[in-house]
């Protein structure tokens, strides 16, 4: 069967009128399908706001009882935490990750007993607590010391499973922590608890304003993070560790930064039999909201289609600031 030209194939029919598009339309929004990151900081009625990210703060742990219930009410499912720990708790070797009283062990106990069914996802890494900044440990040379970094990160991950955290998500791109952390919850009677790898995150230039926001990565010096995080340039590499973090046992991966990398999103999903999230980086929501700031973009306009973008791409959730406002606008 021969497909049919024109006159007879005219594709703009199905384009003719809102209720006919909106019946044919491939991809579709919801608040379900929103991850909202969270910023955690010590003190209490606290709302420090974040330059580099118009609209979005820190918290203490009291108002982000009232972010997860709101998140909660708009239907988002989950937030995801982030610290911004205290100068003076950072160390060489990131202790205070594993410290079960410290911002994001807190906050999630307070959310838990707040608003119970709400999701908690929390990052795996050591660069909110380290004072030079690197997701893992530094050996005597300066270099990210593999095997030493993973026995902290598999502790700081015990440690948020104790505190009732449902998703782990280690986001150090150290080789074997997947396992690692999947041995431990197995063994510690946390079977359930869930793992989201930052299977692909690069080394990328979108991540500053979150350093801003988290207070980390000013200080890395030399390479940076280029010997753990993935390299802009390649596409097959990233398909191998995505397949390595699934044979170490994560349920679900993520790309991170989302709009430079599509592609990314698109091919592992067409690839793995495994939910991939995209995560739309705080460089991503910066660009978007200056541009709209000067009247050059319309922020509602490119804030949907930014997001639409990622489930086109097979994306089955976003991790996204505009999470809260994208959700508001969708229940209208």
């Amino acid at each position: 069967m021969t497909e049919s030209h024109f006159p007879y194939l005219r594709l703009r029919r199905t384009r003719s009128a809102g209720f006919i598009r909106n019946m044919v339309q491939e991809n579709t929004l919801s608040a379900a399908d929103f991850i909202w990151p969270l910023f955690v900081c010590d003190g209490s009625n606290k709302t420090d706001p974040i330059a580099s990210m118009p609209g979005v703060s820190r918290h203490s742990i009291d108002q982000i009882v009232v972010q997860a219930k709101m998140a909660h009410q708009l239907g988002i499912p989950a937030i995801a935490l982030f610290p911004k720990t205290p100068d003076s708790l950072k160390t060489a070797d990131g202790r205070e990750a594993v410290n079960d009283k410290n911002l994001v062990c807190e906050a999630v106990r307070a959310v838990k007993a707040a608003c119970p069914d709400i999701g908690i996802v929390c990052d795996v890494a050591l660069d909110p607590y380290t004072d030079h900044g690197h997701d893992g440990v530094l050996g005597d040379k300066g270099e990210i010391l593999n095997d030493a970094s993973v026995e902290i990160l598999v502790e700081q991950a015990r440690t948020l499973a104790d505190a009732g955290c449902d998703i782990i998500a280690p986001s150090d791109m150290m080789d074997g922590r997947v396992l690692a952390i999947r041995d431990m919850l197995e063994a510690s009677g946390y079977e359930n608890v869930m793992i989201m790898s930052y299977a692909a995150k690069y080394a990328s230039a979108f991540y500053g304003p979150f350093r801003d926001a988290v207070g980390a990565g000013r200080k890395l010096g030399g390479d940076g993070k280029k010997t753990y995080q993935m390299d802009p340039a390649n596409s097959d590499e990233a398909l191998r560790e995505v397949g390595a973090d699934i044979a170490e046992g994560a349920d679900m991966v993520m790309v991170k930064p989302g709009m430079p990398y599509l592609d990314i999103i698109r091919r592992v999903t067409d690839s793995f039999n495994i939910p991939c999230f995209a995560y739309q980086v705080s460089g991503e929501y910066a660009m978007l909201n200056a541009a709209a700031e000067k009247g050059w973009l319309d922020r509602e306009a490119v804030m949907h289609e930014s997001l639409l973008a990622f489930k086109r791409a097979g994306a089955a959730g976003i991790l996204t600031y505009f999470a809260a406002e994208m959700a508001e606008k969708l229940a209208r």
